[in-house]
């Protein structure tokens, strides 16, 4: 009898059960007929010796290791968080967990990545929006089906999923206009990164439609998509010698960096100056004043990113699908309105 203190051995299965290991295999592994009560047997003595499958022997025998790889520019924030959980639950539903590394928007740490998860996956979701797909295209594993998170994916041979950043950011600066602004400006996230400039090209877009200066730049400002980059490039457009009276920061982590700057110069928020940023983060609502955002299912995206993964590996010959995840505005009273959108109400405690 197998001690229930060592590893249990798939023969000390078949043996507690008086079955063949092959038998045990294809109960296990829900594979081939067994009869109801033979696998009943195998599954009460597989309990009884808190046996669990090698994972490692079964890869060999199927090809197969019940992982997918995420490679995101970053694990920190809220974010990618988001997108985590977006993805963890729907993959362990499929019976996948998750394998995540980090580039920091490296294109050699892209690369070693990408190699140290060769052989340990199925498959790859892969976010890079710094690097071009067809440097990116040329170290993914040509054997693993691939799905493309908010990267340029114009002319990529992969499914794709993406945030339709440019009407997102189109509709938050109409917004601004609708509320009276003419010097509407922008803190912008990198330059090479493919959702910072698309939502650019929405800022554009708006300040032209409605006819207003800032085609020259005037009122942008670079920054990084972090707090502190916000920070700076507030502090910046607070400086010139007419400032802008909206800003439309490229992503909410920005804008929370954007307020406190603004603050410190003595200007409040929305009655000097008005602030709006993109994502609809979770920290968002709770800002004082709360955030204006384009709110973005980010859950979704991480969901979606996973769904198209397993569809690639039931169907590798299917052509590449390419998706946009829609945007929406939530008006809080950062930039001045009333509020449109509904926020869960907390009981006060009596």
């Amino acid at each position: 009898m197998a001690d229930a203190t060592v590893s249990a051995t798939i023969r000390d299965v078949a043996r507690r059960a008086g079955v063949s290991v092959a038998t045990v295999s294809r109960v296990l592994n829900h594979s081939g007929q067994v009869r109801d009560d033979t696998r009943a047997r195998v599954e009460s003595a597989a309990a009884e010796l808190r046996y669990t499958p090698n994972s490692t022997a079964r890869s060999l025998i199927t090809r197969r290791t019940a992982t997918f790889g995420v490679v995101l520019p970053d694990l920190f924030g809220e974010f990618f968080s988001e997108v985590i959980r977006g993805m963890d639950p729907l993959a362990r539903s499929r019976g996948y967990h998750l394998l995540l590394s980090s580039s920091h928007d490296d294109h050699c740490e892209i690369e070693f990545a990408l190699a140290a998860m060769r052989g340990r996956v199925d498959g790859l979701v892969v976010m890079s929006p710094h690097v071009g797909v067809r440097s990116l295209a040329a170290c993914l594993p040509p054997e693993l089906p691939v799905v493309l998170l908010n990267c340029d994916a114009a002319g990529a041979d992969y499914p794709a999923i993406g945030i339709d950043n440019h009407a997102g950011a189109l509709a938050m600066v109409r917004h601004l206009v609708s509320l009276g602004h003419t010097r509407i400006g922008m803190i912008r996230g990198g330059q090479d990164n493919f959702d910072a400039r698309e939502r650019r090209r929405g800022y554009h877009a708006a300040l032209d439609e409605a006819g207003l200066p800032g085609a020259d730049g005037r009122w942008e400002a670079p920054g990084d998509f972090t707090e502190a980059g916000g920070w700076d490039a507030a502090l910046r457009l607070a400086r010139l010698p007419e400032p802008p009276t909206a800003v439309f920061c490229a992503n909410d982590s920005m804008a929370v960096g954007a307020m406190s700057a603004l603050r410190g110069q003595g200007l409040r928020v929305p009655e000097d100056v008005a602030v709006a940023g993109f994502d609809d983060i979770p920290m968002a609502r709770y800002l004082s004043p709360p955030l204006t955002s384009v709110h973005v299912d980010v859950h979704r995206l991480g969901a979606r990113a996973v769904e198209m993964l397993c569809d690639a590996l039931a169907d590798p010959r299917a052509p590449p699908r390419q998706e946009l995840v829609p945007t929406r505005l939530v008006i809080r009273r950062s930039c001045g309105a009333g509020e449109t959108v509904q926020e869960p109400r907390f009981p006060v405690p009596a």
